[in-house]
Protein backbone atom coordinates (compact mmCIF):
# COMPACT_ATOMS: atom_id res chain seq x y z
CA UNK A 1 0.00 0.00 0.00
CA UNK A 2 1.42 3.38 -1.00
CA UNK A 3 1.91 6.09 1.58
CA UNK A 4 -0.53 8.95 1.19
CA UNK A 5 1.02 12.37 0.62
CA UNK A 6 -0.92 15.62 0.49
CA UNK A 7 -1.17 17.27 -2.91
CA UNK A 8 -1.79 20.77 -1.58
CA UNK A 9 -0.86 22.92 1.40
CA UNK A 10 -2.97 22.81 4.52
CA UNK A 11 -5.18 25.87 5.00
CA UNK A 12 -4.46 28.38 7.73
CA UNK A 13 -6.28 27.64 10.99
CA UNK A 14 -9.48 29.58 11.53
CA UNK A 15 -9.43 32.17 14.28
CA UNK A 16 -12.75 33.02 15.83
CA UNK A 17 -14.10 34.30 19.11
CA UNK A 18 -12.23 31.69 21.14
CA UNK A 19 -12.63 33.38 24.53
CA UNK A 20 -16.37 33.79 24.01
CA UNK A 21 -16.74 30.18 22.87
CA UNK A 22 -14.90 28.76 25.88
CA UNK A 23 -16.78 31.08 28.25
CA UNK A 24 -20.12 30.02 26.76
CA UNK A 25 -19.23 26.35 27.08
CA UNK A 26 -18.14 26.82 30.69
CA UNK A 27 -21.40 28.57 31.55
CA UNK A 28 -23.34 25.77 29.86
CA UNK A 29 -21.55 23.09 31.90
CA UNK A 30 -22.20 24.99 35.13
CA UNK A 31 -25.88 25.52 34.30
CA UNK A 32 -26.23 21.79 33.56
CA UNK A 33 -24.66 21.07 36.96
CA UNK A 34 -27.10 23.41 38.71
CA UNK A 35 -30.12 21.98 36.86
CA UNK A 36 -29.23 18.40 37.79
CA UNK A 37 -28.27 19.11 41.40
CA UNK A 38 -31.83 19.07 42.84
CA UNK A 39 -32.27 15.57 41.37
CA UNK A 40 -29.11 14.16 42.96
CA UNK A 41 -31.08 11.49 44.83
CA UNK A 42 -32.64 10.14 41.65
CA UNK A 43 -29.32 10.13 39.82
CA UNK A 44 -27.64 8.40 42.75
CA UNK A 45 -30.39 5.77 43.04
CA UNK A 46 -30.06 4.89 39.36
CA UNK A 47 -26.25 4.89 39.29
CA UNK A 48 -25.97 8.10 37.29
CA UNK A 49 -24.47 10.45 39.88
CA UNK A 50 -21.40 10.72 37.70
CA UNK A 51 -23.46 12.87 35.29
CA UNK A 52 -23.63 15.62 37.90
CA UNK A 53 -19.92 15.43 38.68
CA UNK A 54 -19.07 15.39 34.98
CA UNK A 55 -20.88 18.73 34.58
CA UNK A 56 -19.01 20.16 37.55
CA UNK A 57 -15.70 18.90 36.14
CA UNK A 58 -16.57 20.47 32.78
CA UNK A 59 -17.22 23.80 34.47
CA UNK A 60 -13.96 23.57 36.42
CA UNK A 61 -11.93 22.66 33.36
CA UNK A 62 -13.70 25.44 31.49
CA UNK A 63 -12.40 27.95 34.04
CA UNK A 64 -8.88 26.72 33.34
CA UNK A 65 -9.66 26.99 29.62
CA UNK A 66 -10.84 30.59 29.98
CA UNK A 67 -7.63 31.48 31.79
CA UNK A 68 -5.58 29.78 29.07
CA UNK A 69 -7.31 31.29 26.01
CA UNK A 70 -7.34 34.78 27.53
CA UNK A 71 -3.57 34.53 27.99
CA UNK A 72 -3.16 33.16 24.47
CA UNK A 73 -5.28 35.95 23.01
CA UNK A 74 -3.28 38.58 24.90
CA UNK A 75 0.01 37.06 23.69
CA UNK A 76 -1.20 37.07 20.07
CA UNK A 77 -2.21 40.73 20.37
CA UNK A 78 1.16 41.64 21.97
CA UNK A 79 3.03 39.87 19.17
CA UNK A 80 0.95 41.64 16.51
CA UNK A 81 1.54 45.01 18.19
CA UNK A 82 5.28 44.35 18.43
CA UNK A 83 5.39 43.37 14.76
CA UNK A 84 3.46 46.51 13.87
CA UNK A 85 5.89 48.69 15.84
CA UNK A 86 8.85 46.96 14.19
CA UNK A 87 7.34 47.56 10.74
CA UNK A 88 6.58 51.19 11.55
CA UNK A 89 10.08 51.88 12.90
CA UNK A 90 11.65 50.16 9.88
CA UNK A 91 9.57 52.24 7.48
CA UNK A 92 10.51 55.44 9.34
CA UNK A 93 14.21 54.60 9.26
CA UNK A 94 14.07 53.82 5.54
CA UNK A 95 12.22 57.02 4.83
CA UNK A 96 14.99 59.05 6.51
CA UNK A 97 17.77 57.36 4.60
CA UNK A 98 19.03 55.35 7.61
CA UNK A 99 19.67 51.62 7.32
Amino acid sequence: MAKWTPTHEAPEPLEGPVVATITGGTILWFVLFLVQLPFYGWFDDHGHAWWIWTCLAGAGLGLIGIWYVRGRDAAIKRAAAAAGRADASGATAEGQGRP
